[in-house]
C-alpha cells in the first residue's frame, strides 16, 4: 500500500460527489423529493460542504425533516465579502403575499396533521382581500394577484399542482426564508402601506366628486 494512501481517511479524502453537489446548490434549492441522488450525497457530505462554502462567505441551510437545502450569504455589515448569492428585490405586494402565506402555513401546522398545504387561487384571493383595508383600490390590487402568484411560483414558494388548474402547494421552504425577523421588518412597513392605500382611496373619491 502506498504510504500516502495509508494516511488518508474518509474525512481527509475529497469525495467525487462534492463538486457536483456544490455546483447544484449554486443553481438553487435542492429538494429531497425532486433529486434523491443529489440529496443523499448532500446529506453525507454536509459537513464538508459547510466548510467549503464558508470560505466563500456562505452558509448551508439544511432541513432534513422538511427535505430542502440551499446556500445563503452570511451577514456582512461591513460589506467585505463578495455577494455570490443574489439578493432578490421584491415588490411590496409580493412581500405581502409571502407574509400571508407564511402566516397561513403556521396556522396550518398548528391545526392540521397533514404535511402539504394546498391552496387554490380563490383561497389566496380570499386571504389577501380579507387582509387589505376597504378601499377603491382593492379591485385593482386583486387584479394584480395573478402576476404576484406567478412571481411567487418563480421564486419557488408556490408549486403548481399537476392536473389541477389554479391549485398550488405552499412550499415548506418558505419557513426558512420568511422568519420572525423578516416578518417583524415587514410589519414595520405594513402600517405605511395601509396608510398609502387609504390616502390614495381618499384622493380618488375626492377626484370623482369634482
Amino acid at each position: 500500500m502506498n504510504p500516502a494512501e495509508a494516511l488518508e481517511t474518509p474525512e481527509t479524502r475529497t469525495p467525487e460527489e462534492l463538486p457536483g453537489v456544490i455546483t447544484r446548490l449554486f443553481k438553487g434549492v435542492v429538494y429531497a423529493e425532486a433529486d434523491e441522488k443529489i440529496w443523499q450525497s448532500l446529506i453525507g457530505l454536509a459537513s464538508q460542504i459547510r466548510d467549503y462554502v464558508a470560505v466563500l462567505g456562505l452558509d448551508l441551510i439544511l432541513d432534513e425533516s422538511e427535505g430542502y437545502a440551499f446556500l445563503k450569504s452570511r451577514e456582512d455589515p461591513d460589506g467585505d465579502l463578495p455577494r455570490l448569492i443574489a439578493r432578490r428585490q421584491l415588490t411590496f405586494n409580493v412581500s405581502l403575499l409571502l407574509a400571508l402565506l407564511r402566516a397561513r402555513m403556521l396556522e396550518f401546522d398548528t391545526n392540521s396533521s397533514e404535511l402539504r398545504l394546498i391552496m387554490t387561487e380563490q383561497d389566496i384571493a380570499d386571504m389577501v382581500s380579507v387582509f387589505l383595508p376597504e378601499s377603491s383600490n382593492e379591485a385593482r390590487i386583486l387584479d394584480q394577484l395573478g402576476a404576484n402568484i406567478k412571481k411567487v411560483v418563480e421564486l419557488g414558494f408556490l408549486r403548481k399542482m399537476r392536473g389541477q388548474a389554479g391549485t398550488y402547494e405552499v412550499a415548506r421552504i418558505l419557513k426558512a426564508y420568511v422568519d420572525a425577523q423578516w416578518l417583524e421588518e415587514f410589519d414595520a412597513r405594513l402600517a405605511d402601506y395601509r396608510a398609502s392605500l387609504t390616502g390614495a382611496s381618499a384622493e380618488a373619491t375626492e377626484g370623482d366628486g369634482k
